[in-house]
Order: C-alpha cells, then sequence, then structure tokens
C-alpha cells in the first residue's frame, strides 16, 4: 500500500494540507522566544471526558507561558479491545471481531457525548470518529477468516491513538485552546518490523517538523497520536506496547522541545513499587546514569528507548501525576543541568507548579 492511499483511506485524517491552511488561519504568536515543551497523557489520563477535560486543563495552564505540542495514548483499555478484533479475525470468528469493533466506536461516542461541545463542534467531531469507525468496521469482512499477520494487528492496534487524539483535541478547544488532532504516521517513518517498529529518527524529525513547526508557530496545540508510525510504502506500524513514553521523546525531539513531561497516574519515579513496599521513596530529581542505573536494577522508570535520546539531545523529562499536579513529580536531566536547576529553584517557581485553578480542576 502506497502512502497515497494510506492518506486517502479515511476522511477522518486530517491531511498536511489541511492542518498547514488551519495554522496560516491562526496567524503568528508572541515573537519572543517561550519554552518548548511537549506533555505526553497516558490511557489512565484520558478515560472518559471528565479525565480529558482534567488534563486540558493542565495544557492549558502550560500553555500560558510555553509552546506546547501534546502526544496521546489511546484510552486505557481499547488497545486490548482492538488486538482482540485482530485474534478474533484470524480466528475466524467475525461476529465476536464486529461486536468488539462496534463497541469500540460507540465507547468514543459516548466520551463525545459526555464532553458537551456546541452543536457545530460536536457534529463536526462525530463525523470524524464515525469515519474511523466506518474504517474500523471495514477491517472486519462479511465472510471468511483474514490471515492475522503483525500488520493487521498494528493496523487495528493504531486505532485507539487516533480516536484518542480526535477526542482530546476537542476538549482543548473546548478548554479555549486552539488544537488539532495530528496522525503520526504521517511523518514517523519506520522499519517494516510490525508491533515493534524502529524509527528513522533523522528522516522522522524531518517530515515532522514540515507537519508540526507552522501548527506551533500559529499557536494552535498539535494533539499527535503515541504509539504509530508507517513504513516508507505506507503501511502503518506500531513501536510495541507501552512505548507511548518513547513516542512523546520522539516527538519532543522533532520539536526540539526543552523539557518532555509524563503525566501518569503516580507521583513520579519511586525506589520501589509503593503499592508493595512501605519503604518506597519518591525521586525528585535524577541524572541520565543515575534513571539508567534505576531502570537496570529492575525498577519501572520510563521505556528503554527513551532515556538514550533524552540524553543525546539533553532534553529534560518530567515524570508527574495527572491527578496530583500539585506535587513536582521526578525530574530527570543531564548532571550539569540538575546543578542548574537546584541553582535557579532557590530564585523562581517552575511554571509546572500548577494549581488546582489553573488546571480546571473541581
Amino acid at each position: 500500500m502506497s502512502l497515497e492511499n494510506v492518506q486517502e483511506e479515511s476522511a477522518a485524517e486530517p491531511s498536511l494540507a489541511a492542518l498547514h491552511h488551519c495554522a496560516y488561519r491562526a496567524g503568528a504568536v508572541a515573537e519572543q522566544p517561550r519554552n518548548v515543551v511537549a506533555f505526553k497523557f497516558g490511557g489512565s489520563s484520558l478515560l472518559g471526558a471528565g479525565r480529558m477535560l482534567h488534563a486540558a486543563g493542565l495544557v492549558r495552564a502550560a500553555a500560558q507561558a510555553s509552546t506546547v505540542t501534546v502526544v496521546v495514548s489511546a484510552m486505557k483499555g481499547v488497545t486490548d479491545h482492538l488486538l482482540s478484533i485482530a485474534r478474533a479475525l484470524g480466528d475466524g470468528k467475525l461476529a465476536h471481531a464486529r461486536r468488539e469493533a462496534e463497541f469500540v466506536l460507540d465507547l468514543h461516542l459516548d466520551v463525545l457525548h459526555d464532553l458537551h461541545l456546541t452543536g457545530e463542534t460536536d457534529l463536526r467531531v462525530r463525523r470524524e470518529l464515525q469515519l474511523l469507525g466506518r474504517d474500523l468496521l471495514h477491517e472486519v469482512p462479511a465472510h471468511s477468516s483474514v490471515p492475522a499477520g503483525a500488520d493487521l494487528f498494528d493496523r487495528l492496534a493504531s486505532f485507539g491513538e487516533r480516536f484518542s487524539a480526535r477526542l482530546f483535541a476537542a476538549a482543548l478547544e473546548k478548554s479555549g485552546v486552539a488544537a488539532v488532532p495530528v496522525t503520526s504516521s504521517e511523518f514517523v517513518l519506520t522499519c517494516n518490523t510490525f508491533r515493534d517498529a524502529q524509527p528513522h529518527l533523522e528522516q522522522t524529525k524531518q517530515r515532522g517538523r514540515d507537519v508540526l513547526l507552522p501548527l506551533l508557530e500559529a499557536g494552535i496545540v498539535p494533539v499527535v497520536t503515541g504509539f504509530i508510525g508507517a513504513t516508507p510504502d505506507g503501511r502503518i506500524t506500531t513501536l510495541g506496547r507501552n512505548s507511548s513514553d518513547f513516542s512523546g521523546a520522539i516527538i519532543a525531539h522533532v520539536v526540539d522541545a526543552d523539557e518532555l513531561v509524563i503525566w501518569t497516574d503516580v507521583d513520579g519515579i519511586y525506589t520501589a513499587n509503593p503499592n508493595e513496599s512501605a519503604e518506597a521513596r519518591l525521586l525528585h530529581e535524577l541524572s541520565y546514569d543515575e534513571a539508567h542505573a534505576l531502570a537496570a536494577s529492575g525498577a519501572k522508570v520510563l521505556h528503554e528507548k527513551v532515556l538514550p535520546l533524552a540524553a543525546e539531545t539533553e532534553m529534560v523529562i518530567w515524570v508527574r501525576n495527572t491527578f496530583n499536579p500539585q506535587a513536582r513529580g521526578t525530574r530527570i536531566g543531564s548532571s550539569r543541568s540538575l546543578q542548574n536547576s537546584r541553582t535557579a529553584s532557590r530564585d523562581s517557581v517552575s511554571i509546572f507548579s500548577i494549581s488546582p485553578e489553573q488546571s480546571g480542576a473541581a
């Protein structure tokens, strides 16, 4: 399948020309340099309209002082449903596969209903979701089984992030933040190892800047799908399960972000699992080497490919709790930047010290 065919496959996918037109209409932003930040939200942070609107409040607060790019996962649990469709197709269980596909579409339409968007916006987003749902249902044949190859698994799994990006962009719009969904397969170029594709970083950066920078310069927040890319001939790939942190680092690399904030459901990185050990201690600052050593010892820190990319670009990484944004979280950076941070913290307050009023929390 050619890249052209992938782009024509769904009318719900915003074209590169449409994104540039959107950026042109928005006009230029302030001339002074702004801190560039990438926010990555995991599936638990986006589970339902209430959580999406809360996360949108975090973006709104940061966007007052910084240029923000957002990377989203699928809503929690959705990828499992999508992969079950692939397995059912391989087993010839077409009725089950169709039920699962309809469930996934209805789940996202329910979230759209709960966002309570205005009439015109609701109709537009509903149409986008329905077109995606049509494409998903098109993967389920009327008769006979289909080969459940790795490429089918990736193609089906990609729908979770594509649904999520459209809903979160709508939540941002409702919160007063100009935003558009961007499908990362437009520019994240990978090898053809399906289900565990490796990105071609330099080509991805060149292509991604053509897509994302005009939006950022126009003051529009791109909401980029994590997890997915495409081969040179346009076939959908994924970077492997639990790779959305890595996706966040890739997108942050594309836009030359100063910081990547990984929003999750814990207060940061601990010395041990806090649910299993009473002695677990929250770590407020780590160097890249310290974080790598912690991961090598078996601790759950970040996706294994995040730290090498961050160290190469000297990008600062934060791990923070979406549901407790007042907590400082864990900061990971070079030894030099950590020293500079300790000096600066005596004189100022981080822009990421977000109050309940800023975040829109009740």
